[in-house]
């Protein structure tokens, strides 16, 4: 139920947290160059950043999807001993400073890490490395896709599933081509955020991976180092970050985001 009538002592404060929310942005936009958005956006450290961040995202992405889908099948649909506490340790990355997590990566998977040094005996070397930089970005974007496929499996109706194992086909057959049609809007959704949470990482990527051009620099990392020289193509490369934040925004309209 909407109402028209809004209480002076709510109205206020709502208008004051939109324009606290707006100003930035708009700012952001207004102080653009955009007489030299071109040239700005042509540099080829622009685009090398741009292609490493696209990269990174799409192949974290893609991991999530391989392992996180899974697990937020278990977690929806698997009684077992601790599973809250499970669930609790899965959204962790969401709720922990990115800085935090990269130093948790390092001593994970770094050199003398907890895992480090079979991973160096296998001749693999994360720390520093562009793999690193997809390492980090899976760390702490799965939890989004987890949380939104998890949370679709809980709303989707059972008993599909029981019926398709009541007419003989297997668990794995179920949940290809009925579980996951039923919860696709979800994984695209889930996908989205994953994949845009992953472009737009930065403390965990640095922490962890570095920021080398060419090899572990994204787009946050070059706006960061580019803001110290030259602000311009800071803002140039800002607002193409705020463009692809509202392309996943209007993809996400309508799932997500109700009118």
């Amino acid at each position: 139920m909407t109402t028209r009538r809004v209480p002076t002592r709510l109205l206020i404060p709502a208008i004051l947290a939109l324009g606290f929310l707006l100003i930035p942005l708009i700012a952001l936009v207004v102080r653009a160059p955009w007489r030299h958005l071109g040239t700005q956006l042509r540099g080829t450290d622009v685009l090398t950043a741009l292609r490493l961040s696209i990269e990174c995202a799409s192949i974290a992405t893609a991991i999530s999807l391989l392992v996180g889908v899974p697990l937020a099948w278990v977690l929806a649909r698997v009684e077992f001993p601790g599973r809250s506490v499970v669930r609790a340790l899965v959204t962790l990355p969401l709720v922990l400073p990115p800085v935090v997590g990269g130093v948790a990566l390092l001593l994970g998977f770094g050199r003398t890490g907890f895992i480090g040094h079979a991973l160096s005996d296998a001749g693999i070397s994360l720390p520093f490395s562009t793999a690193g930089v997809v390492v980090a970005e899976t760390f702490v974007a799965m939890p989004f896709l987890v949380v939104a496929v998890e949370g679709a499996l809980l709303a989707s109706d059972t008993r599909y599933d029981e019926a398709a194992a009541t007419l003989g086909a297997t668990p794995w057959f179920t949940f290809w081509r009925v579980t996951m049609p039923l919860v696709l809007p979800g994984v695209l959704a889930g996908s989205a955020l994953c994949w845009a949470r992953a472009l737009g990482e930065f403390g965990a990527t640095i922490t962890f991976a570095g920021n080398l051009p060419g090899t572990t620099q994204t787009m946050p990392l070059a706006v960061y180092l580019t803001l110290q020289n030259d602000p311009d193509a800071a803002i140039v490369l800002s607002l193409l970050m705020l463009a692809v934040s509202v392309a996943v925004l209007v993809g996400l309209r309508g799932r997500w985001i109700r009118p």
